[in-house]
């Protein structure tokens, strides 16, 4: 119970700060802006769409594009991935980064905490940011709900896929920020990171074999898809909450050594 009620203390001073700074509220306006701005072009390409099978009722080609999943969420949901290489690395940069410059880290890891509750509380005040920003945009299939039918299934694995995307990039951006002092310098190599882990997958185009089927496993973009095509994957999801943990478990090493050289 005293470790519950200390990561709720790292929680709400985590989230104090994120409230207090230009930080939540910057990151969430580009974030909604973005994801608002390619929601509407979707949904207008998907009403030129609608209208031309509306006039062309007897070409089945056309009508079996109607699918609003496929034609606005499925793209929504590939550019919000997109869009959080560039967001975690703002939400994440501080985390352990400003604790090492201000001097506080060691006053903090000398409270009666394991380093779990402090990396888990930190790691739960960013994800709840984030989350925050992601309900915001759930008012868009709600919206389009009131027009047209909508795969509620398919649509709850995509923003799982979301949740989870972005589970792992903030806890690989936690363990950015714990390297270094410097909140740029984390931020940075925490986007490195990031697109690394994206891209890596397509080492497989290049016809690599083995090795290529391995780096295409770690890619977090070939997870990712497909649970924005609405297919929920017991291999995902393991992938998913394995790279979070191992990026958590780096981060408490790293801490470790840390105590170690001091």
């Amino acid at each position: 119970m005293i470790q519950i009620r200390g990561w709720l203390a790292v929680v709400r001073k985590e989230l104090t700060i994120y409230f207090s700074t230009p930080i939540f509220y910057i990151t969430g306006f580009f974030f909604l802006l973005l994801a608002g701005y390619f929601f509407y072009t979707n949904v207008v390409y998907y009403s030129i769409i609608s209208f031309q099978a509306a006039q062309q009722a007897s070409n089945p080609q056309v009508a079996a594009q109607l699918n609003p999943l496929q034609m606005v969420f499925r793209p929504l949901f590939a550019v919000l991935g997109i869009i959080l290489l560039f967001l975690v690395p703002f939400i994440t940069m501080r985390l352990m980064a400003e604790e090492k410059r201000s001097g506080t880290a060691e006053l903090l890891f000398t409270y009666p905490l394991t380093d779990w509750a402090v990396i888990a509380g930190k790691f739960g005040a960013a994800l709840l940011i984030y989350l925050i920003m992601l309900a915001c945009t759930f008012t868009y299939p709600l919206v389009l709900g009131l027009i047209t039918r909508l795969d509620w299934g398919a649509l709850g694995a995509g923003y799982l896929g979301l949740v989870l995307l972005g589970g792992a990039c903030l806890s690989l951006g936690l363990f950015a920020s714990s390297l270094t002092e410097n909140q740029i310098v984390a931020g940075v190599v925490a986007f490195a990171l990031l697109l690394l882990f994206w891209i890596i997958g397509w080492v497989q185009e290049l016809g690599a074999g083995n090795l290529g089927k391995f780096f295409q496993y770690l890619s977090l973009l070939d997870h990712y898809e497909n649970f924005t095509k609405g297919v929920i994957d017991t291999r995902d999801l393991v992938y998913c909450l394995s790279f979070i943990y191992f990026f958590l478990f780096l981060t408490k090493r790293q801490l470790e050594s840390r105590r170690w050289r001091a």
